[in-house]
């Protein structure tokens, strides 16, 4: 064989190695699920299917909130009824019953060994009555509230006051003047200690109410709106059905549209007359009751300073802007009287029916009299006629504590009045929403559950 030439350019070059190809990244189960959602949609049959689930969505989330708003505006006007306003009345119970119990206190005190029976009874019924309703009012106060601060500190007071009172009572009855000290100083306790704490409860109580009513009240303007779009989307789907089939109802989604509807309709029905009866409760039944509470209140204080006039015997004095010297206790007199006349005033305009106005009427009448009566034994004691102005004021026949009792007895009277119209109108806003959560939530069911069908019927031509 012939020998080859030599060949030049050394070795051939080695072929390039490629690099294996990245393998595709693995893809989510939501992202496939949403392809799959994507490409079903692109069939009647996947349009059905988002279309029936979204529907279905719709009216069970449109009931679900429905429940969720009318329950907490339920629970609001339960607490409103049974609670709140309850506890409120309490604690003006509590006020009036320490102001009485003062009161009762300085009645006795000014008539000595002749003290009546009746008048110590119901200083004893004005200490028991705010012992109790104090209690009632720990039970329903937070641990570590500022309502149970205040509860505590009048608990603590009550019997340091009545240990004076009773000091004020046997010094008194041997004759020794200190009895009027311990009686001042009883009083300074009540009217600079006990009193504004309980003033203080009855705010708090008051503001809790009033918080009660701001969470009953409001429209459920969410479920409403959800009832709306609800309603909306039932329509579209009607009529979708319609303009592809040319049949005017399909059973399931009419059996949905009407259960919405009925939701949606007892939902703005009721809420509207819950709305009116607690506004009704709140217009007049709440705020006659503050201002008769505010009334009897300042007739409790007038008829306190009153007795403590003719007890202090000048003792305690107030300097006025004209530097005239008063008597510190005829000057709160005046204060008091006229507060009770301005919300005898107030009550008058607040009530609605003449059973309400009649009574704040007679405690008008009684109060004009208290004032006559009063002046005259104003002029006794300042013209040292002492006797004569005791008589005046603490005695059986035309004293100003007749006026007093009737003054009290008159609020008392439309207290009641006003109370009883306060749960009839609070009853009735309560009853409105009776049923509605757990109605809301069945009917939304069944509604779902008839979209659900209506589609499935319609799903079942293409099987």
């Amino acid at each position: 064989m012939p020998a080859l030439p030599p060949q030049g350019g050394g070795p051939a070059p080695a072929a390039p190695v490629r690099a294996p190809a990245p393998a595709p990244a693995r893809r989510t189960a939501f992202s496939e699920g949403v392809d799959r959602l994507r490409a079903a949609a692109t069939t009647e049959p996947g349009r059905l299917r988002v279309i029936g689930a979204v529907l279905a969505v719709l009216v069970v989330a449109f009931g679900a909130v429905t429940a969720w708003q009318t329950d907490s505006r339920a629970t609001a006007a339960d607490d409103v009824l049974h609670h709140s306003q309850p506890l409120s009345s309490d604690a003006a119970n509590v006020y009036r019953s320490l102001a009485d119990a003062d009161t009762m206190a300085a009645t006795g005190y000014l008539a000595g060994p002749k003290e009546s029976t009746a008048t110590r009874a119901r200083y004893e019924r004005d200490i028991r009555t705010a012992a109790e309703k104090l209690v009632t009012a720990a039970a329903n106060s937070a641990p570590g509230s500022s309502s149970a601060a205040t509860i505590a500190e009048l608990n603590e007071l009550l019997p340091e006051y009545k240990g004076l009172v009773e000091s004020a009572r046997a010094n008194n009855r041997q004759g020794f003047p200190v009895g009027g000290a311990y009686l001042r100083a009883a009083n300074d306790t009540m009217q600079n200690r006990m009193l504004p704490a309980a003033e203080d409860l009855y705010t708090k109580e008051n503001q809790r109410l009033n918080a009660d009513y701001a969470d009953a009240t409001p429209y459920p303007w969410a479920a409403i709106a959800l009832g709306v779009v609800a309603l909306g989307g039932l329509a579209w789907a009607m009529r979708r059905h319609y303009l592809r089939t040319n049949r005017v109802l399909n059973q399931g989604l009419v059996a949905a549209s009407a259960t919405t509807a009925v939701v949606l309709l007892w939902l703005v029905v009721g809420h509207t007359v819950a709305r009116s009866g607690l506004d009704d409760s709140y217009d007049h039944g709440v705020r006659s009751l503050t201002v008769l509470h505010d009334a009897r209140i300042a007739s409790l204080k007038a008829r306190s300073d009153e007795n403590l006039t003719l007890i202090s015997r000048g003792a305690k004095t107030k300097t006025l802007k004209n530097k005239k010297v008063m008597d510190a206790y005829d000057w709160a007199y005046d204060q008091e009287i006229a507060k009770l006349g301005r919300t005898l005033k107030q009550a008058d305009a607040l009530a609605d029916d003449s059973a309400g106005r009649k009574p704040v009427a007679v405690a008008n009448s009684s109060m004009k009299v208290w004032i006559s009566r009063h002046g005259s034994a104003s002029n006794a004691n300042e013209e040292g006629l002492y006797q004569e102005a005791r008589d005046d004021v603490i005695g059986k026949d035309k004293s100003t504590g007749e006026c007093f009792d009737a003054v009290d007895a008159s609020l008392e009277s439309a207290l009641t009045h006003e109370t009883d119209e306060f749960q009839q109108a609070a009853g009735d806003g309560r009853s409105a929403m009776t049923g509605l959560t757990a109605g809301s939530a069945a009917l939304a069911l069944l509604g779902a559950a008839g979209a659900v069908l209506g589609i499935g019927r319609r799903l079942s031509e293409y099987r």
